[in-house]
């Protein structure tokens, strides 16, 4: 008896000794809770030429960097997604006869075609108008492995210039951050929507 328990254990022993086919597995993401819906706040700080609603789950805060050099302007805000990474930074700019109009409106079209052009797959832009609130602008879509997947500008076309690009703190993916960037534009065409000069 014990001669075929030795003999059964050996068996099993080179028959379970045989070397594994290894399949590598994909590699996943990180899953990111979204609120269950959109709801919104108004932002509306004293002093400042504009207001908007955000979103409930961001936090607005000012913006004193720009290129990693402290700013004088105190009407630049980020409004801050803390669940997401996201970061939508907002510049404002006077219009003025040496900061004229067609300048600021050139140098939003360099910022998104020009700086995004070379990783992006495609960019798409949209004009809007709300003349009942005197806001102009136009909305960038920047499809692919670029920085940002949205930017707009908007505008009085006499005074004040407003400026909006998203970003997150991670490595460009667009298939990774699709589900939040599709969330976000909708927070992102709120603000545009309910900017009013003040």
């Amino acid at each position: 008896m014990l001669r075929y328990t030795i003999i059964v254990f050996l068996l099993l022993s080179i028959v379970g000794c045989r070397p594994e086919v290894f399949t590598p597995k994909p590699r996943g993401y990180y899953k990111i809770d979204l609120p269950q819906k959109h709801e919104y706040q108004e932002f509306k700080a004293e002093g400042f030429p504009y207001s908007f609603e955000h979103p409930i789950y961001s936090k607005v805060v000012n913006d004193t960097v720009f290129f990693g050099e402290e700013t004088e302007n105190p009407y630049w805000i980020v409004v801050d997604y803390d669940t997401t990474g996201g970061k939508l930074y907002f510049s404002y700019k006077e219009i003025t006869p040496s900061q004229q109009l067609d300048k600021l409106v050139e140098d939003s079209y360099g910022m998104t075609y020009t700086v995004h052009s070379s990783r992006a797959d495609m960019i798409e832009d949209f004009v809007f108008h709300f003349p009942e609130r005197k806001v102009h602008g136009i909305f960038y879509k920047v499809d692919g492995n670029a920085a940002t997947a949205y930017q707009f500008f908007a505008t009085d076309s006499t005074k004040h210039f407003v400026r909006g690009a998203l970003y997150f703190n991670v490595k460009p993916n667009a298939d990774s951050l699709m589900p939040v960037n599709n969330f976000l534009r909708e927070d992102i065409m709120r603000m545009i929507k309910t900017l009013e000069w003040h």
